[in-house]
């Protein structure tokens, strides 16, 4: 097959409903793609609706009565995927007529290899209650009214320059070739829990293979509104993203943790020339952590080879035993409130553009329970 659409599911059967009825209009021949669920949950009812597609779509299910998670009901579906695309599709995203093929033919046809991103019309809509959508017939006549030629612009396209362009992956539509997620095992990381960074995580995989990421205008969908734990999301996302930057230790994944996606691609640039010029050449600013006269010590500033080692003996004199160095500026680290006894500022930090130093510093304010000394 050309595409295989990939949908993680739960408990989220009205808006499958929507986007199922959507998919098994597309002008694209039905035999040229098929839909993959990953659907943690065993429901008779979920089967049923399938049932009643079965004469316009091929769907196939791997269903597991396991805890919701995003990223586990995504990985069993593209595991089953046999098409040349993958698409990830969230269970709330319908899908204009000409979509699929639209899609394939302007970007995949001739075999490129590219990471493309839809667009989700209407992702801020949400509802205040009840469980009711509208028929489909009333998105079906929305869905016919979206030309891509005067689509509203997805608010990622605020971003100007995108200069990390991982940073604007949203998983709820996204194409790739298949064979490019089975040469670098570009499954999800099953370790995000909650909302929100895994499908980031997963772009920053896709960058680092080389692959170009654009943001395709013609190709989107339509958000179905649905009820949010706004409370809950930001819990996940916070946890989300320390656990991202614990896993990527760099100065791009912490530009986003510091200053979210918009403002870090304004800033990047800025902010690696300002690194550069805090440090001699051939070493980069670090952070390091290990035990210091029976306390829990964190120096920032430390300047570190290409290897990541400390090379300063002032820096490890500081230190009783093992110390673990991580290439971070400062800006975010992967620590809770008060999570270590003390902290020590190095001179790399003073060195720093005013808007970086001071989120440094505001950072080791946050972490360390005891005293910020800057040296």
């Amino acid at each position: 097959m050309d595409i295989s659409i990939v949908i993680p599911f739960k408990q989220r059967p009205r808006t499958l409903e929507i986007v199922l009825a959507s998919l098994a209009e597309q002008t694209m021949e039905r035999s040229r793609f098929e839909v993959v669920v990953g659907a943690l949950e065993y429901s008779t009812g979920y089967v049923a609706l399938c049932a009643r597609f079965a004469d316009r779509l091929t769907i196939r299910s791997v269903l597991s009565d396991e805890p919701w998670n995003v990223s586990r009901a995504r990985n069993l579906a593209i595991r089953q995927a046999s098409g040349r695309v993958i698409v990830t599709l969230d269970a709330d995203v319908a899908l204009p007529a000409a979509t699929l093929e639209n899609l394939y033919e302007r970007y995949f046809a001739k075999e490129d290899e590219i990471c493309v991103l839809g667009q989700s019309i209407g992702y801020s809509s949400r509802r205040s209650g009840g469980d009711e959508l509208e028929p489909f017939d009333h998105y079906r006549k929305v869905l016919a009214d979206l030309d891509p030629r005067e689509a509203p612009p997805d608010p990622r396209r605020r971003v100007d320059p995108v200069v990390l362009p991982w940073t604007l992956v949203w998983s709820g539509f996204v194409a790739l070739p298949a064979a490019l997620v089975r040469a670098h095992g570009l499954l999800f990381d099953e370790g995000f829990r909650g909302w929100g960074i895994e499908d980031q995580e997963w772009g920053y995989r896709i960058q680092a293979t080389g692959t170009p990421i654009t943001m395709a205008p013609d190709v989107f969908g339509l958000h179905l509104p649905h009820p949010r734990d706004n409370a809950a999301n930001t819990v996940s996302f916070d946890g989300n993203g320390t656990y991202f930057l614990s896993k990527w230790p760099s100065l791009d994944v912490e530009s986003f943790r510091a200053f979210g996606m918009y403002e870090a691609n304004e800033r990047y640039l800025d902010l690696a020339e300002s690194v550069r010029r805090c440090v001699p050449p051939g070493r980069v600013p670090g952070v390091v952590r290990g035990p210091s006269k029976g306390t829990d010590l964190l120096v920032i500033g430390a300047e570190l080879d290409a290897d990541g080692a400390v090379r300063d003996p002032a820096v490890t004199a500081m230190f009783d035993g093992p110390a673990e160095a991580s290439p971070l500026v400062g800006l975010a680290l992967p620590h809770p409130d008060g999570g270590v006894d003390g902290c020590v500022v190095l001179p790399p930090v003073a060195r720093l553009g005013e808007p970086y130093r001071d989120a440094v510093l505001r950072e080791a304010r946050r972490v360390s329970r005891g005293p910020v000394t800057c040296v």
